[in-house]
């Protein structure tokens, strides 16, 4: 009888290893795409207390495009703004001003942007 069952747990372990393949709708390159913003760190209100070198201006702005959607915000206007400085090879933000209009545009209900010097610090420099 233990002649005959170890050859066969053998055979199913065997077969449970082998038949496994894992597929996902997730693509690693989108993933760092979307993560990236991550990377950067904000300083508003502050300097970073290390050397950098500038990468250029940026900003991002949030803009409501209809009376029923959500409202601009200066936090969407900021993660904007971080994706603009990730875009430059940037890893730092320093924020010069955000603000929120209440004035309607032609293409916005309510706008928010924010504005910032794009800004790469050496990776030894970044807590």
């Amino acid at each position: 009888m233990k002649k005959t069952l170890t050859p066969i747990l053998l055979l199913l372990l065997n077969g449970c290893a082998n038949g496994y393949t894992f597929n996902s709708n997730l693509n690693a390159e989108a993933i760092d795409e979307y993560f990236k913003v991550s990377d950067v760190i904000v300083y508003e209100d502050s300097l970073p207390n290390s050397n950098f070198e500038p990468k250029g201006l940026v900003e991002g702005e949030s803009c409501q495009i209809g009376v029923n959607d959500a409202p601009a915000t200066i936090v969407e206007a900021r993660t904007l703004a971080r994706r603009s400085a990730a875009d430059k090879g940037a890893n730092g933000l320093i924020i010069k001003t955000c603000f929120v209009s209440k004035e309607q545009t032609q293409d916005c209900v309510t706008s928010a942007l924010c504005i910032g010097q794009a800004i790469n610090l050496a990776s030894s420099d970044i807590h």
